[in-house]
């Protein structure tokens, strides 16, 4: 709901606050006063049109910022789109503003931070709804018609059984879709993956190939070296040089020396212990440098084949991957791909064949839909009717028309026909009236007079009130061509529709007005030469005042009309 709205040197308002409760608000005064202008700086806080005349003269920028405290079930629509432009403060309320400069563009924010006008609409559409001489009609929108019936008729779980299948429908036709386009080049496609997974193939590739193949080429890139190395610690072991025994020789000196000590000595026997098994692993180093000298490979050819290998693997990393299992995941994929062209045929006859039944799926349950549909739609222009009937309109007719749009792609219906469907089903909805006898029905958009389309927002808003979600409605022009007995039954219905909604209403009629839960009125007054407006909050005596001054001049007869309607209100709300 609306909390606070305040406007500066916007048209003949230099600077107003108002803070607002819950309930019906009700705004009166003069013709002039500045009523109408309060409820266009909202408008435009909205993300409504702002031009630069709205400006009050003298001044070079005009700011209006509202703020609503938001209802369960606004936040999460308004939550997605705050949090996908970080723009998401407090979770429990949002402030609007609009800055319209005199020279320059406007600025739009949202939480402090500048935004488009068109994000402040989308985010504005969830919090108020004005109904009156505005553009701003949600229920004139047809688009929200079948979203409003839905609602009315409580087919939620009708839809989403609906909507669960379109979803696989939708599934089923991407993969066709997908299928259809891959055929067409599946030729062209096939010959590439042939030649593709030939060529790795026939590498014949191992993840563990490319580090032997490396170790391989630097052994025998480096024989001779190898050799050499190898040879030398051979001679210094076993046979030393003239100058110096071998160290073989050396150690089983050393070996033979500490046997005899620890003869005399057995306490030096772990010291004859590991120089024995020092000796015993020289002679097997010898060994095993024997063995690895006599397997030292000269062999050029072979290291030119490896080279030619290691290229090879190199020239498939840059195609395929840049890492042997890389390769091997392409050419995987690859053969799964050729496999699935190969059977494209069988896999278009299946999923034909499926989207098949889920289009007879769909058509039967979306004739379930529509039925509900229609059968809610007769109990909801019975009930508009009555309200209307209400409201003055005894003579207007309301009903919901109901609009197919044949499609050959669409779902079969019994009597042959294919039409067009989306996520909701395939019926087009839109709400029409007929506000005098033999003129014909039209779109709510067709109504001319505006009372009348106040009212008739009025009907519908008290019958579908479970079904609006929008927190905050404005009325303006309501009374328009209506007298206190029916104002009466219009303040009665604006005040029961407050119990689940914040209501402002902008009225001339004090039998309306009465049933206000807060009462505004707005002046205008001439101040240094200047015109300025103001909006009180009227409580008691003042209130009083300003009801009998809507009867006409103020005297204890109009006093008296005041205080009856004042009486004749709360009583009706004692009984409700």
């Amino acid at each position: 709901m609306l909390t606070e709205l305040h406007i500066e040197n916007f048209a003949i308002i230099q600077q107003l606050h108002l803070t607002f409760e819950n309930g019906l608000l009700i705004f009166t005064g003069e013709t002039g006063a500045g009523k109408s202008i309060i409820l266009d700086a909202l408008e435009a806080v909205l993300g409504g049109r702002a031009e630069t005349l709205a400006i009050r003269t003298g001044s070079d920028r005009a700011l209006i910022e509202a703020t609503f405290r938001l209802s369960p079930e606004t936040k999460a629509p308004i939550h997605a789109l705050l949090e996908a432009e970080d723009l998401l403060d407090d979770p429990d309320y949002v402030t609007l503003a609009r800055e319209i400069r005199l020279e320059g563009r406007n600025i739009a924010r949202i939480n402090g931070r500048t935004v488009t006008a068109t994000l402040q609409r989308e985010v504005g559409a969830y919090l108020v709804d004005i109904h009156g001489q505005s553009e701003h009609l949600s229920l004139l929108s047809v688009r929200n018609h079948l979203y409003l019936l839905d609602s009315f008729a409580d087919v939620d779980e009708a839809l989403t059984a609906y909507q669960a299948s379109y979803q696989s429908l939708s599934e089923v036709r991407k993969d066709l879709r997908s299928l259809r386009q891959s055929e067409q080049d599946a030729a062209r496609r096939l010959d590439m993956l042939n030649y593709q997974i030939q060529e790795i193939e026939s590498a014949k590739l191992e993840s563990e190939d490319e580090e032997t193949l490396r170790l391989e080429r630097t052994r025998l890139a480096n024989a001779e070296s190898l050799a050499k190395h190898s040879q030398n610690a051979l001679m210094l072991i076993e046979e030393g040089t003239p100058e110096t025994p071998g160290v073989s020789d050396l150690l089983g000196e050393v070996v033979e020396a500490l046997h005899s000590l620890s003869r005399i000595d057995p306490s030096t026997e772990p010291f004859f212990e590991r120089a024995d098994s020092s000796l015993t692993s020289l002679r097997e180093l010898a060994l095993d440098l024997q063995n690895y000298a006599e397997n030292i490979e000269f062999n050029p050819r072979l290291l030119n084949r490896i080279e030619e290998r290691i290229d090879l693997i190199n020239n498939l990393k840059r195609k395929y991957g840049n890492s042997i299992e890389e390769i091997l995941s392409f050419v995987a994929r690859a053969r799964e791909e050729r496999e699935s062209i190969s059977h494209a045929e069988e896999r278009l006859e299946g999923l034909a064949l499926q989207e098949a039944q889920l289009l007879e799926e769909l058509a039967q349950m979306a004739q379930s839909l529509s039925e509900k549909r229609q059968a809610a739609a007769e109990e909801l222009a019975r009930l508009v009717e009555h309200e209307l009937n209400d409201l003055r309109m005894a003579e207007a007719k309301f009903k919901v028309q109901f609009t197919t749009r044949p499609d050959e792609q669409g779902l079969p219906l019994a009597e042959g026909q294919r039409v067009a469907f989306d996520a909701r089903g395939f019926d087009q909805v839109a709400f029409l009236v007929e506000t005098n006898p033999g003129e014909g029905f039209k779109s709510l958009a067709k109504v001319a007079s505006g009372g009348e389309t106040s009212r008739l927002m009025l009907a519908l808003k008290n019958v579908l009130f479970m079904a609006d979600k929008i927190p905050t409605l404005i009325f303006d022009e309501i009374d328009q061509g209506i007298g206190g007995r029916v104002g009466m039954i219009v303040g009665e219905k604006l005040w029961r529709l407050s119990r689940q909604h914040q209501v402002l209403c902008i009225t001339h009629l004090p039998q309306l007005a009465g049933f206000g839960d807060h009462h505004f009125k707005v002046t205008k007054g001439i101040v240094d030469g200047r015109t300025l407006t103001e909006a009180l909050l009227l409580e008691g005596e003042a209130r009083q005042q300003e009801l009998a001054q809507m009867l006409g001049p103020v005297s204890e007869g109009t006093l008296q009309s005041a205080d009856d309607i004042l009486e004749v209100v709360h009583q009706h709300k004692q009984s409700q």
